[in-house]
């Protein structure tokens, strides 16, 4: 059993297989965090936020491909590792261009009962490399979070300050218009 908290981002479409996938990942794993998403925009908002350890993926989902979050995630960050865990790579041509493209490996949703028994090993490399940069991964994320965290601050400042500018100004001309009643009663 992996004892080492994994992070991981499933990108599937289909309820009952998600559930599937997580039942298997059970078996192998005591403790893990897993988020999922159906379409490359939720993805690419999951990888800033969650920053997960390992990236399982569907290759056919409703509003793009495998390959789309798979290049997605190599532009994000490619020390990701990235697995398929799909029906449709029985075409031995798209297996291997998906291993080609950066996959850190496939397996067939056909061997879903064998899958905690498929992925473990994936996923003992995957604790096996997080372990070498537990360190450097933690402050990659929260370095990532509080990057975020700034732009937004930033843009709440912003905001700020445009209303701050509009308010100094009403401020002056109240000011301005107050001005000749005093120099009027200080001539009297």
């Amino acid at each position: 059993m992996i004892t080492t908290k994994l992070r991981i981002l499933l990108v599937e479409d289909y309820k009952t297989d998600a559930e599937l996938i997580e039942m298997q990942i059970q078996q192998i794993v005591q403790n893990y965090e897993i988020n999922l998403v159906d379409n490359l925009e939720d993805f690419k908002n999951e990888l800033q936020n969650f920053v997960p350890d390992v990236i399982l993926s569907d290759y056919n989902l409703p509003t793009c491909n495998g390959l789309d979050i798979l290049q997605f995630a190599q532009r994000y960050d490619e020390s990701i590792p990235f697995i398929f865990i799909t029906g449709t790579i029985d075409d031995d041509e798209i297996a291997a261009n998906t291993i080609l493209s950066g996959a850190s490996g496939f397996i067939l949703k056909k061997h879903m009962i064998n899958l905690a028994e498929k992925l473990k090993p994936l996923f003992k490399k995957v604790v096996f490399n997080m372990i070498q940069k537990e360190e450097l991964r933690e402050k990659v994320r929260k370095n990532k979070i509080a990057v975020n965290q700034i732009y937004d601050y930033l843009d709440k400042i912003q905001s700020e300050n445009n209303e701050q500018h509009l308010n100094i100004n009403e401020i002056r001309k109240n000011i301005d218009f107050i001005k000749p009643f005093k120099e009027e009663d200080d001539a009297e």
